[in-house]
């Protein structure tokens, strides 16, 4: 009874049975084997879909990585026109970046510690 829910093939016949429908059918065999090593090559060649894939990855991080420059380069344009123009701009620039300070003024440092 327990027969009845396994499948009786043992590996050997399996391989077996294979082949011998492949000796039979040497056209089908041969075109099967074509068409996988077809596919293989289409699936890792240079102009393959893994590289196409890979390639398309890399140009959309390549866009992103644009606009962010992008981003960043408008962003220190407009610095720059504010430090040309602007007397502010330019004064707390100055005090905060290099620790200048007007006449009479003492400036004190704070270090932090870790």
């Amino acid at each position: 009874m327990d027969n009845q829910f396994y499948r009786n093939l043992q590996p050997e016949r399996f391989l077996k049975k294979i082949a011998k429908g492949a000796t039979k059918n040497k056209r089908r065999t041969i075109i099967l084997i074509i068409l996988f090593l077809l596919f293989l090559y289409l699936l890792f060649d240079n102009k393959g879909i893994i590289t196409r894939l890979r390639l398309e990855v890399q140009h959309r991080e390549w866009i992103e990585r644009l606009k962010a420059d992008s981003i960043e380069t408008k962003r220190l344009q407009e610095q720059i026109k504010a430090l040309e123009g602007d007397k502010k701009t330019i004064e707390k620039t100055a005090r905060e970046k290099y620790g200048m300070a007007r006449e009479g003024e003492t400036v004190y440092q704070v270090k932090k510690e870790k």
